[in-house]
């Protein structure tokens, strides 16, 4: 059953990523390129989460899991910091 949880989060960030990334093609507001990219770094985060649970459960990859949620977050917080409107 967590199997199955981890894949619909990971499925679900992809999907929302695509999304947002589709949207700031079509109308090239910055922040949805922010927003996007960081969806995708979720993405890669929880396809980790499954990688490390279900395919490898004797390692430990929550030190890379950290790193790239931490990677994620950064070009939202740049996008808010630092773009201006």
């Amino acid at each position: 059953m967590a199997g199955l949880i981890y894949s619909l989060c990971a499925l679900t960030a992809f999907a929302c990523a695509f999304l947002i990334l589709r949207s700031y093609i079509r109308h090239r507001h910055r922040l949805l390129l922010w927003s996007g990219l960081c969806f995708v770094g979720m993405a890669a985060n929880n396809l980790l989460l499954v990688i490390d649970r279900l395919l490898v459960p004797g390692t430990d990859l929550s030190i890379w899991r950290l790193g790239t949620a931490l990677a994620a977050l950064l070009p939202l917080l740049y996008g808010l910091i630092w773009e201006e409107e």
